[in-house]
């Protein structure tokens, strides 16, 4: 069974609603929030909502987090309004 992308936040320390993953597999553009989460294991899978491929892997230890994001053609990290 798979969660949404929203699950990783509480791994990574930020929201990740606002990041845009395009799958390398697929060219899928889409939130990280609509991509499906494997938490089960000792790390996390993150796979395309579409293809079914994966996009991402996480690890996180007690002193770092290891991200591999081969599975990833691009990460789109919107930058906050200038006041």
């Amino acid at each position: 069974m798979h969660v949404d992308g929203n699950a990783v936040a509480g791994a990574l320390g930020f929201d990740v609603s606002v990041l845009k993953l395009t799958c390398a597999s697929c060219g899928q553009l889409g939130p990280f929030a609509e991509h499906h989460v494997y938490d089960a294991g000792p790390g996390i899978v993150v796979r395309c909502s579409h293809c079914g491929e994966i996009t991402a892997r996480m690890v996180r230890t007690d002193t770092e987090i290891w991200l591999d994001l081969r599975g990833s053609q691009s990460v789109r990290v919107p930058l906050p309004a200038e006041a």
